[in-house]
């Protein structure tokens, strides 16, 4: 078994634009910068800025309204990793994403690893997503007087963990109303049923959607990027006429721990604009509109980001940011301005529409890819005759993620999440300066400026931001890559011995 054989980039082109697993090429740069800024503008700013902000009680330590420099740092890590994605699409134009440039650089190997790696990125990042939609689904409803029962609007995972927070931080009445809620539950198997029904309805319609064509699902996502940016402008307009800069002292109260550990979990607020990179086998000229269209939403993410995090951590106490998985909307209450915060939370609905969106756009492409290199069974290669969409993945991954949303909870998801895209970053920064030794005259529409400054840069970044997640998310992250490993090699076996035997 050669462990380490690499594809040329020749052979990746040429397989990517021939054949019966031939996708249409559809998109142009504005389809790309939206679905970068799609996928960048969701649960990330709308979820996780609270945590990142107050931080956790003996988890880690908050960034307070020193948020916005945790929110520049991680604009020049991204950045920095943007840089080298940008060179990399515009000479490997194909799906896959950075299994695809592992492959041609590091061998199939750590190919897999990646591919394995990012399942944490975009399927269990999605399920983080769906889940910080359905807080905001049930706030909107809730404002009209619709309540969900208990048991069909919190994960069973989600209610254990409130649960075991309750019960770390002593509070009898939570305890009790959790556990008279899953008392009330319907039981099956003598187990309390409890499931997520907004998360699980709107990742199987995304999945609809997208089985249905690329250039379909990017016209609605662009129509959705429209919205979140108007609701977005209307948070600062109207906020900032609010802020009380009192707020802001002290600036940074946990110093530069707190603005390490804080740049650690907003770091979901970033994921996404890699996801560009999966659908290069959809843009129509993607040497030339991939690396804008990876910069450019990257760049109007991280204004955005910063201005979002002065006006919020300006409107109440950083404090008071802490509880809920809706803090923005929860800055507005605490000034307030309770027919803004419903604007907003009607955003946030379409803002996470659009993160899952480009996410269930982005796995099942990986997986496609995968599949087409012989790791993955042939059927998830197969296109949709009419459609020309990889349907295969697309559903697969639908069902996968609707079950993980109906049931976990997202505080868990966000570090793994968090952790498993960086390494994917640091694996792209690696690709360049490998790509520059073994192929420096293959020809490069986009070329990363000081290369070996910037490239080394990247690498290390990534992996100072990795070591502000608490220790539980490395744990769980080396179970994930020993689990996918040993898969790797059980799938070479099978394939070895099936060989034999259809040669003997």
């Amino acid at each position: 078994m050669d462990l380490f054989r690499t594809k040329s980039i020749e052979e990746l082109r040429e397989r990517a634009d021939a054949g019966e697993h031939k996708l249409h090429r559809t998109l142009g740069r504005k389809d790309l910068i939206f679905l970068g800024i799609g996928a960048i503008i969701g649960a990330g700013i709308f979820s996780t800025l609270g945590t990142a902000a107050a931080g956790e009680a003996g988890v880690r330590a908050g960034a307070g309204p020193a948020l916005v420099i945790s929110f520049i740092l991680l604009g020049l890590v991204c950045g920095l990793a943007g840089l080298c994605y940008a060179e990399l699409t515009s000479m490997i134009p194909v799906s896959g994403s950075a299994y695809t440039y592992a492959f041609a650089t590091m061998g199939e190997l750590i190919a897999w690893i990646i591919g394995w790696d990012l399942i944490l990125e975009y399927a269990v990042g999605n399920v983080a997503v769906a889940i910080a939609w359905s807080g905001y689904f049930q706030s909107v409803i809730g404002y009209f007087g619709v309540e969900l029962p208990f048991w069909l609007s919190h994960g069973y995972g989600d209610v254990m963990q409130q649960l075991s927070a309750a019960t770390h931080a002593v509070d009898a009445d939570k305890i009790a109303s959790l556990q008279g809620a899953l008392d009330a539950a319907p039981h099956l198997f003598g187990r309390a049923l409890m499931i997520n029904l907004p998360a699980t309805l709107i990742v199987l319609a995304i999945t609809w959607l997208l089985v249905r064509g690329v250039k379909e699902s990017a016209r609605v996502n662009n129509w959705m990027v429209y919205v979140k940016l108007l609701v977005l402008a209307m948070f600062l307009v109207v906020g900032a006429f609010y802020v009380d800069p009192e707020n802001w002292k002290p600036f940074a109260p946990n110093g530069w721990r707190g603005i390490h550990q804080g740049a650690a979990i907003v770091f979901f607020a970033y994921i996404g604009f890699d996801a560009v990179s999966t659908a290069a086998e959809e843009c129509k000229n993607p040497q030339k509109d991939m690396p804008v269209g990876i910069l450019a939403a990257l760049g109007i993410c991280t204004l955005i980001y910063v201005l979002v995090g002065l006006v919020a951590t300006g409107l109440v106490p950083y404090a008071q940011l802490a509880s809920g998985a809706d803090p923005l909307a929860r800055a507005l209450e605490g000034a307030g301005l309770p027919i803004v915060q419903l604007v907003l939370s009607i955003g946030a609905v379409v803002s996470m529409s659009a993160v899952l969106l480009v996410f269930q756009l982005g796995q099942p492409r990986i997986f496609f890819a995968m599949s087409r290199d012989g790791l993955l069974p042939k059927v998830f290669s197969k296109v949709h005759p009419r459609y020309k969409t990889p349907h295969i993945t697309t559903i697969a991954t639908g069902l996968v993620v609707a079950a993980g949303a109906a049931y976990m909870d997202d505080d868990a998801t966000y570090d793994l999440t968090n952790i498993g895209t960086l390494f994917a970053f640091l694996v792209a920064c690696l690709g360049v300066m490998i790509l520059r030794i073994k192929k420096p005259d293959i020809p490069r529409a986009f070329r990363v400026p000081f290369v070996w400054l910037v490239a080394p840069a990247g690498a290390a970044a990534c992996v100072y931001t990795m070591f502000g997640l608490p220790s539980v998310a490395w744990t769980r992250f080396g179970i994930w890559l020993a689990v996918g490993v040993g898969l790797y090699f059980v799938i070479k076996i099978i394939k070895s011995r099936t060989a034999t035997g259809s040669a003997d």
